[in-house]
């Protein structure tokens, strides 16, 4: 055997097996998400815009939102959604399992407050939907954020999971929303 060969093989032995993934969170299903964010809105992204941290070592990025609906909670009609990460001069940062926004993509946000009008995505990916009509456009759907680039981990046992966030029709999602938010603490059945 040669010496490339056998390099080669321990090299092989050496990868793990599975993905190896940076980033992990706690699998939150729509009854924990809803009970644990401030609002639930439906908007639309109207700008996207990083800017570097205070110390200049982290990219920050915010979303501005405009709001069409609370499921939960109340507000403005304009909020700001802020998260680490994003793209400055063609210097870029990237958190991993972090929901990605564009321009004129409309969404249903699970979301935190930070401060007035200012919040975060709760359960990262996981607290995003993309808001997607049928080509007729009598059916709307919401299309789950994917969490692909993350360990979905059970917080119970901590064991990896696989992600069971499936599209759903749009009245579907709110009135699942609308019930989580009226249930009682003690009530944690999935509506």
């Amino acid at each position: 055997m040669s010496r490339s060969t056998v390099v080669t093989a321990l090299v092989l032995c050496l990868v793990p097996h599975q993905k190896s993934l940076a980033t992990s969170m706690l699998h939150q299903d729509i009854a924990s998400l809803t009970q644990s964010s401030d609002a639930v809105v439906r908007g639309k992204v109207k700008a996207t815009q990083s800017r570097w941290s205070a110390d200049h070592k982290r990219i920050i990025t915010e979303v501005t939102i405009e709001v069409a609906e609370f499921f939960k909670g109340a507000g403005s009609s304009t909020l700001v959604v802020r998260q680490p990460g994003g793209e400055i001069d063609g210097i870029g940062q990237k958190v991993s399992g972090l929901a990605s926004f564009s321009e004129g993509e409309e969404v249903v946000l699970f979301l935190e407050r930070v401060e007035t009008d200012k919040y975060r995505v709760n359960g990262m990916a996981q607290g995003k939907y993309r808001v997607e009509r049928s080509s007729d456009k009598r059916a709307v759907f919401v299309v789950p954020e994917s969490t692909e680039e993350a360990q979905v981990i059970d917080p119970q046992t901590h064991a990896p999971v696989e992600s069971d966030r499936q599209p759903m029709e749009l009245a579907s999602l709110k009135a699942k929303v609308r019930a989580a938010a009226n249930a009682r603490p003690g009530d944690r059945k999935e509506p």
